[in-house]
């Protein structure tokens, strides 16, 4: 628990869960642009004066409550989202612009369990330990991510902005004008260079859009995460 910036939330875990295989497109983006897609009561967290957004594709395993074991075929799936940077009582966290996933009853019982805006997309992964491509389409929101990439040299020395990036311990939700924040720990991701092979993104959120190429990309083969109950905020 060294690498945390805060100390571990009290009292038990209430889920587990496993993001492998992430790829992370990260992009600087305009303040006011940013600004109207985030809750007044959260603030944006910038890294030298600049706001962020990035899109993360994964595969969400074994996710399951405490004490009980997970079901792949509600447990396992592939997982595209669009988070941005935001803080809240010195704790930094994320905060999700959209959310995809590619089980129909995974989306179902995710945003019922957590809130969460999950919405159904056709995702689809193939590669090895090397080369990999995701894809994923939502014709409702004219979403579209297509790549292929080759997985580089693991980075030993994280710069700031890696660390700043990735190491977020916590995340935030609006819902029903209340804020609230789930509490998560993992130990720090393990990252990688990323070759960009072929590359179209096409999200368009508010006056922001995922059009052009990443600011900077990362991979990792993965992190096992337990997470807390919810607590509001407001």
């Amino acid at each position: 628990t060294s690498h945390r910036p805060w100390a571990l939330p009290k009292g038990l875990w209430n889920y587990y869960q496993e993001w492998n295989n992430a790829l992370f497109l990260h992009w600087r983006v305009p303040t006011d642009a940013l600004t109207p897609l985030v809750p007044e009561k959260l603030s944006i967290d910038k890294f030298n004066g600049e706001c962020w957004i990035s899109l993360v594709a994964f595969t969400m395993e074994r996710i399951r409550p405490r004490n009980l074991p997970s079901v792949a075929v509600i447990s396992d799936f592939h997982e595209v989202n669009v988070r941005t940077y935001v803080i809240a009582d010195n704790k930094r966290g994320v905060y999700f612009l959209s959310i995809e996933a590619e089980k129909g009853i995974s989306c179902v019982i995710a945003k019922k369990l957590s809130g969460l805006p999950y919405v159904k997309s056709r995702i689809y992964v193939q590669g090895d330990a090397n080369s990999k491509q995701y894809s994923s389409k939502n014709e409702n929101k004219g979403f579209c991510l297509d790549t292929t990439f080759k997985i580089g040299e693991r980075i030993t020395n994280k710069s700031e902005l890696d660390k700043w990036l990735t190491e977020r311990y916590c995340l935030y939700l609006d819902k029903n004008k209340k804020i609230y924040r789930y509490e998560t720990h993992h130990e720090p991701w393990n990252l990688s260079e990323t070759k960009i092979t072929t590359l179209k993104t096409d999200y368009k959120i508010g006056n922001l859009s995922l059009a052009r190429k990443p600011d900077l990309t990362h991979f990792s083969s993965g992190v096992k995460v337990i997470a807390w109950k919810r607590e509001c905020l407001t």
